[in-house]
């Protein structure tokens, strides 16, 4: 992508996680101690399972590197704004959620830079090789996802009543703008998308579906309410795509590594919706015990 796209995309996802930070609050980050086994088995899952699961499915199916090095930027992207949404409309613990997607936002900034140079290493030949430098990306992370936050937050502690007006807004536009993101990078990658689909499309839905199961069962394994079982599995396999295209795009200058993101941005509000007609099927059938 040129200069101007990339700076576009940047410029996007601090939006979209201002927009987050509007709708945070300092208990948000406290809830650790109210609720601790919830939110160690779901950090668990999010930044130790995920990228586990992502290497294994990228070694375990004959991939391109391109194809395999998206997945792992993939799992190294765990929730944001949509796997909130997602967690309300399937009846889940929306608390937990938020609490979840905020504190690995902030985890991230640290793991995302070695577990991307980990599978730049693994799966790129010695002639294509790329690094990313550890500590300019985490500063660049920082600069995306931390101040933005940050700010909002602020927003949301000072001006209350005008944080709540605007986080309807900013989320439809974070809903278009990703879209626009999306059809750029199709556009971009026009010859490659349909060989891509075929072998990203499966890998990818395979991720999420087994990352949301994984989840889930986790959660139940540790008699976890269901409530909040349903909100670790949606914060285990809702993945931050727009994260990780910008990862692919701004940091890494490859929108190669992107088209894997960006089929499941698609294909994850496909399971994202049978994950909230599986909730409130759940929901319903616990009223009726």
């Amino acid at each position: 992508m040129d200069r101007i796209s990339t700076i576009f995309l940047a410029s996007s996802l601090i939006i979209i996680m201002l927009g987050m930070g509007l709708s945070l609050v300092a208990n948000d980050f406290k809830r650790i101690f109210a609720y601790p086994k919830a939110i160690l088995v779901g950090l668990t899952n999010q930044l130790i399972i995920l990228p586990i699961i992502g290497f294994s499915i990228a070694l375990l199916f004959p991939l391109k590197p391109e194809i395999a090095i998206g997945i792992m930027i993939l799992a190294a992207c765990p929730g944001g704004p949509t796997s909130n949404l997602i967690s309300h409309l399937a009846k889940g613990d929306v608390a937990l959620s938020v609490s979840l997607t905020a504190m690995s936002s902030f985890i991230t900034i640290l793991s995302i830079p070695f577990i991307v140079n980990f599978a730049l290493v693994h799966f790129l030949e010695e002639g294509q090789m790329i690094k990313l430098n550890i500590v300019e990306t985490i500063i660049q992370i920082f600069v995306i996802i931390v101040i933005p936050v940050s700010i909002g937050m602020i927003i949301r502690r000072y001006k209350e009543g005008f944080a709540l007006k605007m986080a309807k807004p900013v989320r439809k536009a974070s809903g278009i703008v990703i879209a626009l993101i999306i059809i750029g990078i199709v556009i971009k990658e026009k010859e490659n998308v349909i060989p891509y689909f075929r072998q990203a499309g499966l890998v990818a839905l395979i991720l999420n579906v087994v990352t949301m199961a994984v989840g889930y069962y986790s959660a139940k394994l540790f008699k976890i309410t269901n409530k909040r079982a349903i909100s670790i599995s949606i914060e285990s396999g809702i993945q931050n795509g727009t994260l990780a295209i910008t990862i692919a795009v701004v940091l890494l200058g490859n929108s190669e590594f992107a088209i894997t993101p960006a089929i499941y941005s698609l294909l994850m509000f496909f399971t994202g919706g049978i994950a909230i007609y599986l909730g409130l099927k759940k929901n319903k059938a616990t009223k009726e015990i």
